[in-house]
């Protein structure tokens, strides 16, 4: 029974002859490659390029472009490609080279250090950041011309029973030439910031680098608002017909101050900062001019956005009107006084007679300011109109010219009083 078992398990791995056949070796037959479509042949790898290539054009053929836009489409791809792959590479090779830089400047640095006699590191570092271009005498130089402004020497004193600021504007001396005579025309504005609403101006000394002022101006200021006030004192040169430039200035914190004792010292002017123009606010007015009566019509609608003037943070404005010819004054007019706003209505006519002839002479000095009941009243802004203005100025009187007997509105943007006041004195002095 164990050898029938042991045979049946055999069987299967020995084959039996046949009989009547010989002991010839039997060659087994080349299997055939199969194809996907149960193809005995096997396939031409040229058919299968040919079959992708037809499927890709005609997948291509479907899309809704003509040709020259898929070829441009196809340039523009590998244009970004290759662009991406040179910054990449750029960026790599960058990064190779500077490390290879830093670990060299490693190396240096350990054996400076042993040798003891070199910077440290950071002292190259500092070095490197310079701007190029500029060796250290050259630096130097610069740095010198920045500060040869020129210099001030005023005096500081504070009376602490009457709550009384006093600065004293000494002399100034090695100034900066601002005028064409290698001279300058230089005058010193003092004012306290954050207020900035009172500002002395010493006298103008003519042609002059080395002026001596020996004025003192007064600022009442409590002593527990002493801190948060800084002292400024701007050198200035006059100019008759433009605007007044900045020589220089010291600004000093009060809170680094020692009050308790009269200070008197020279320094150094800085170079001002460029300060974007104060707003000092906007006023509507109307013109109407009827030519055959000969009558002017200046009517004050309203302002807004003026500047604040009172220590609480408002105004009382009100409105004068000058009319001028050839630089004389020959009619002058004023609004009633809007209390505590910035925002002040009037709606006031004020009519002038003059004939058509003169029209072209006159000009209307239109000034904003703040009513003070103790002190003078302090000019917020002005504007002009006329014949001879620029600007909005201009273009105002001549639409109410061309619009007889109609109403003319608009607004206008106040000026500083020291820029109108320069243009109105060149006016004067071409004719």
């Amino acid at each position: 029974m164990k050898f029938n078992l042991f045979k049946q398990q055999t069987t299967p791995m020995v084959a039996a002859k046949p009989t009547g056949a010989s002991d010839l070796s039997v060659t087994p037959a080349p299997v055939a490659l199969v194809s996907a479509e149960n193809s005995t042949e096997p396939v031409n790898k040229n058919d299968a390029f040919d079959e992708i290539k037809n499927k890709f054009l005609n997948e291509i053929d479907k899309i809704p472009l003509p040709s020259w836009a898929i070829i441009a489409i196809a340039v523009v791809a590998a244009l970004l490609i290759l662009t991406c792959c040179f910054c990449i590479i750029k960026k790599c090779c960058c990064k190779k080279k500077k490390n290879k830089k830093g670990k060299k400047g490693k190396g240096d640095l350990g054996m400076k250090n042993l040798k003891g006699g070199e910077k440290p590191q950071d002292d190259d570092d500092e070095e490197d950041d310079v701007e190029p271009g500029l060796t250290g005498d050259e630096k130097e130089e610069e740095v010198k011309e920045k500060e040869k402004l020129g210099k001030l020497q005023y005096s500081i004193d504070y009376d602490f029973q009457e709550n009384k600021l006093t600065i004293g504007i000494l002399q100034a001396a090695d100034l900066i030439s601002m005028d064409s005579g290698g001279t300058s025309d230089p005058y010193v504005r003092v004012f306290v910031l954050p207020d900035k609403k009172k500002k002395f101006d010493t006298k103008v000394h003519k042609k002059t680098l080395n002026p001596v002022f020996n004025e003192t101006f007064t600022f009442k200021i409590p002593f527990t608002e002493m801190g948060g006030k800084t002292l400024v004192m701007a050198v200035y040169d006059f100019d008759r017909f433009s605007k007044h430039d900045i020589i220089g200035e010291i600004k000093i914190p009060m809170n680094t101050l020692d009050l308790a004792k009269p200070i008197e010292e020279w320094r150094d002017l800085d170079s001002a900062d460029q300060e974007e123009p104060e707003k000092l606010g906007d006023i509507c007015i109307s013109l109407r001019y009827v030519p055959t009566a000969g009558k002017l019509t200046i009517c004050i609608l309203e302002a807004k956005n003026l500047k604040k003037m009172d220590v609480g943070g408002l105004s009382d404005p009100y409105v004068k009107i000058n009319l001028l010819q050839n630089g004389k004054r020959l009619k002058k007019k004023k609004t009633t006084v809007k209390k505590n706003t910035l925002n002040p209505y009037y709606n006031e006519s004020f009519s002038f007679e003059i004939p058509l002839e003169q029209m072209q002479k006159i000009q209307a000095v239109i000034t904003v300011l703040d009513y003070d009941k103790i002190g003078k009243n302090d000019a917020i802004g002005k504007i002009w109109v006329g014949s001879k203005a620029t600007g909005a100025g201009l273009k105002h009187w001549s639409d109410m010219l061309a619009n007889p007997r109609r109403p003319i509105a608009q607004w206008h943007p106040l000026q500083p009083e020291e820029e109108v006041d320069a243009s109105l004195a060149a006016l004067t002095a071409k004719k």
